[in-house]
């Protein structure tokens, strides 16, 4: 199976996820242009806010702003109309490579898998900086960056991918000869994908049934808080089967010590009025969010609105990965409890079944190179694909 690195792919690891697992509702209608004004806070019988419910976010919105929108922080309803327009008449996934390629063959989701919701009203999710853009890497995360991609770009070295300098072989160039860093380790723990298929750890994190984890910004998932006296816990419905169970500690209680990592985290949480505030640290080193792991720190705020709308603000600081903290804002929709009354329990079936095609087909390839009967394996590309995401002009 042909894969894609880019950006789309969470789009269709979560709506495998959402097809096979979930009786979803339609979505409605896009959110206003301005924020939602906040209402009465509605609450539990036991008298704190009431946050409870199915959320998702019905709209598409990048991350960062483009540069073209410079210090505009909304969309106009004509520019979302346009942008509409034109998402809608991408063909995307749907584009075939030049018939008989490598890529032509190798092609694996169409664009059934990788919906456009609408447009939503933002320019991007990120609100701070006030330029709707990343902050800068520090420098020694930039160099970690670096290596990571040199290595994963030199193992696609001998393919068609760098000899016809598709956008996946940036920073490489072509040659016949496989690269020696076939035989070595990645710079540090791998979570995405490469060109071999040596052991399941040569897999991204997806195709070993591992979710992302936090902060999950997921273009199209599901959460679902459950509150009770003094307790929260959210449901997520991410990936394809990966969904997970996050329960908040509201004790009052000190974070686990240092010495203790958590794939989600640790998890505090208290009410600032009517507003969930959870502070998350003790990431284990196997986890990452753009390119940050183990010293990873957030903060989320989670307000209630409206009746249906749902709030979410959270500050992502790591100082060895950027030089200030930055801060998202994603809005969520309530969803019918009657139409999602059914949930099957989350079940990872592509990656149990793909992850052990995978490492059996590379090893079959290796056997047929080593009896003549086909060619090098690193001289094929078995990590990228068309994806089609290059082409929106949201992102």
């Amino acid at each position: 199976m042909r894969y894609s690195v880019s950006s789309s792919m969470m789009s269709v690891a979560v709506v495998a996820s959402a097809v096979s697992a979930v009786v979803l509702v339609s979505i409605s209608q896009p959110m206003a242009q301005a924020p939602a004004l906040k209402t009465p806070a509605l609450q539990t019988p036991w008298g704190e806010p009431d946050l409870q419910g199915i959320w998702t976010d019905e709209s598409d919105t990048p991350m960062q702003r483009s540069p073209r929108f410079a210090t505009q922080e909304f969309f106009t309803d004509a520019q979302r109309a346009e942008l509409d327009r034109a998402r809608s008449a991408l063909i995307g996934r749907d584009r075939r490579a030049e018939r008989g390629t490598e890529a032509d063959v190798a092609g694996a989701y169409n664009a059934v898998f990788t919906p456009m919701k609408r447009t939503g009203a933002r320019t991007s999710r990120i609100v701070d900086p006030p330029n709707g853009r990343l902050p800068p890497m520090a420098a020694e995360a930039q160099k970690v960056a670096a290596a990571e991609r040199e290595y994963r770009v030199a193992l696609l070295g001998a393919t068609e991918t760098c000899k016809n300098k598709e956008p996946a072989c940036n920073g490489g160039k072509y040659d016949p000869t496989p690269s020696p860093k076939f035989a070595e380790s990645p710079p540090r723990y791998n979570l995405a994908r490469m060109n071999r298929h040596n052991g399941p750890e040569d897999g991204t994190g997806p195709d070993r049934c591992l979710t992302g984890g936090l902060p999950e910004f997921g273009n199209v998932s599901f959460r679902r808080f459950v509150q009770t006296p003094g307790g929260v816990t959210i449901f997520y419905d991410v990936g394809q089967g990966q969904g997970w169970q996050r329960n908040i500690v509201m004790d009052g209680s000190p974070h686990l010590p240092s010495s203790i990592r958590q794939w989600y985290g640790d998890s505090r949480g208290h009410w600032e009025g009517n507003t969930l505030v959870i502070d998350v640290t003790n990431f284990s080193a196997k986890t990452d969010f753009q390119g940050s792991r183990e010293n990873l720190h957030l903060v989320e705020r989670w307000t209630r609105i409206g009746p249906t709308t749902l709030e979410y603000v959270v500050t992502i600081d790591d100082p060895t990965v950027w030089t200030k903290p930055w801060t998202v804002t994603q809005e969520f929709i309530g969803q019918s409890e009657q139409a999602n009354r059914i949930y099957y329990e989350p079940r990872c079936n592509e990656g149990n079944y793909a992850l052990p095609g995978l490492i059996r087909g590379a090893r079959m390839q290796e056997l047929a190179f080593a009896q003549g009967r086909g060619p090098d394996p690193a001289t094929r590309d078995s990590a990228t694909g068309i994806s089609g995401a290059e082409d929106d002009p949201l992102q």
